[in-house]
């Protein structure tokens, strides 16, 4: 029998808070901190039947430890789903939780199932990134890619590089503005929180209710005289930068029928999806084919865009992006609560925090029909999801 294609909807995401590497969760573990956003998407949805889910997809930048073992199986035994419920891991390092829900959306929209659980987890307190990594001599030896592929900071340098427009004055000036757009919006960023119990071997158990990388107060004159750790009087300082985070996502993913059928709440409709590889020592270029790709596969254009949640690996790289489709460095529509410069970013856990922020603007700004989540990816790729409003009143983009 022929499966036919399904509309996916995102019902509903979740995260804990964020933590420094090295701060609250220090003492905490991965999979406990991906298992509680488990349980707080079945308690927030009491109408979804836990044996209903069909799959739990959970990536992990660093598979091992805590983070091994098929984690989006260990994970959904330990949170309690049922046996019958599978689940598998993911990795494609900073866009782990994108490629777990364009992973599973896809097997909904051709009827495989009708309900998933995606996500992802990373401490980077206990797993520094690359932590046990191998790579293949052959890389540098072949002159298959530059040897500053292999750190994040060298590709942030080398796109301030490649555009000299992108000063390190512009990028300090944008992580000064998403630190103050986080700052305004933690009452609605909290919605989507889920506390956490944490143990410090100082303080002992803690109940984690905020996030703790955010840095309120930054200013351009504060940044200005931070150091460039990367290179010698260069543009990258740990102020324009995403800090080490450890921290989970998890979402909720179904068919359209399957929603109305629960009386699940509809954030947002998937409605195209694109992954693009690039130089992988320019590697924050990623997201521009990447969007390029996925808007053709919509029919659409950038205009028709009318919200942005954009990954701040870098402020480099978000700039790089914004002046490629000519959007304006202040733009409203561009990461309205701030990003990950101010909250962090837990690699492979960053996706789903992009999709909630961007369900949130949905549901305030009626008259934007499209928005994108988008982000840069470790060896140089990029990954776009072109999502839908449900809420759109047909009066705008």
């Amino acid at each position: 029998m022929k499966q036919s294609v399904h509309d996916v909807v995102f019902v509903d995401g979740v995260r804990t808070p964020f933590g420094k590497a090295n701060g609250v969760y220090d003492e905490t573990r991965a999979d406990d901190l991906v298992i509680r956003c488990i349980r707080a998407l079945l308690q927030r949805n009491p109408n979804l039947p836990p044996e209903r889910v069909e799959e739990v997809a959970l990536a992990a930048t660093t598979q091992t430890g805590d983070q091994g073992l098929t984690i989006g199986r260990t994970a959904a035994i330990l949170a309690g789903l049922p046996r019958s419920v599978p689940g598998f891991a993911i990795d494609r390092m900073c866009a782990g939780a994108m490629t777990a829900v364009t992973s599973v959306g896809a097997s909904i929209g051709v009827g495989a199932y009708d309900i998933a659980i995606a996500g992802g987890v990373e401490s980077m307190t206990n797993h520094p990134m690359g932590e046990g990594a191998d790579p293949n001599p052959r890389f540098v030896a072949e002159n298959l890619v530059d040897p500053d592929a292999l750190n994040m900071g060298n590709t942030a340098e080398a796109l301030h590089d490649k555009f000299p427009t992108i000063t390190k004055e512009r990028a300090d000036a944008y992580a000064a503005q998403t630190q103050e757009r986080y700052a305004k919006s933690v009452d609605k960023l909290s919605r989507d929180l889920t506390t956490m119990s944490a143990r410090n071997s100082d303080e002992g158990w803690t109940l984690v209710t905020a996030d703790e990388p955010p840095r309120p107060g930054t200013t351009v004159e504060g940044l200005a005289g931070l150091r460039t750790p990367f290179r010698p009087h260069g543009r990258v300082t740990a102020g324009n930068a995403a800090p080490l985070t450890d921290g989970a996502t998890a979402c909720l993913l179904a068919s359209s029928q399957a929603a109305e059928e629960l009386g699940l709440p509809v954030g947002m409709r998937m409605v195209a999806f694109a992954y693009a590889g690039v130089d992988p020592e320019l590697m924050g270029e990623g997201p521009i084919p990447s969007t390029e790709k996925a808007l053709a596969k919509a029919g659409l254009t950038i205009d028709d865009i009318g919200l942005f949640e954009i990954n701040e690996a870098f402020a480099v790289q978000v700039l790089a992006f914004l002046d490629h489709f000519g959007i304006p460095q202040d733009s409203e529509k561009v990461n309205p609560m701030g990003g990950a410069i101010a909250v962090g970013h837990p690699l492979a856990s960053s996706g789903v925090r992009l999709m909630s922020q961007l369900s949130q603007s949905f549901a305030e700004n009626p008259h934007v029909r499209y928005g994108i989540t988008t982000m840069c990816v470790g060896m140089g790729m990029g990954g776009t999801i072109i999502w839908e409003n449900p809420a759109y009143n047909g009066e705008g983009a």
